[in-house]
């Protein structure tokens, strides 16, 4: 490998009291520029100097009403708090009834392992089963009367 550096042209440098001198020369054009400028604007700045307390409590006024509206309106907000909180206790009630639900599942399977009178009482209900000599009586499902409301 070939680390050599080749040949660079020079490009002249302006030495240091050539700087200064330029920066002297252009100093009264800067300086008169300056002035004009204060002058120009100095009805502006006295304008704002006057009304400094009127502009500050205007500021003020203005950073409360966004706080306010970015606390009670905003991405993390009260009204957003407020349904978020609603919809949470909704679901722990919804996780409570289901947990008893699942508890008295959790009993009658318990009751149907063990318990001969809870495994009589589901074959009568469900199966329809009954001992020599009883008699099951079932009472019809009651039917509609027919209307003629759409013939008139």
């Amino acid at each position: 490998m070939d680390f050599r550096v080749g040949h660079f042209s020079r490009v002249p440098v302006p030495k240091a009291e050539d700087s200064l001198r330029a920066v002297v020369e252009k100093a009264p054009q800067a300086e008169a520029f300056a002035q004009h400028w204060l002058q120009k604007t100095q009805p502006i700045r006295s304008a704002l100097y006057s009304a400094r307390r009127r502009l500050a409590t205007a500021g003020v006024v203005l950073l409360t009403v966004w706080l306010f509206l970015h606390v009670m309106f905003g991405a993390n907000g009260m009204v957003v708090y407020r349904s978020k909180r609603a919809e949470y206790q909704k679901l722990e009630s919804d996780i409570r009834k289901l947990q008893k639900e699942n508890d008295d599942y959790a009993q009658q399977i318990k009751a149907l392992q063990s318990d001969p009178k809870a495994i009589e009482k589901e074959a009568r209900e469900q199966l329809h089963y009954t001992r020599p000599g009883e008699v099951v009586y079932v009472q019809p499902v009651p039917q509609k009367p027919a209307t003629h409301a759409a013939q008139k």
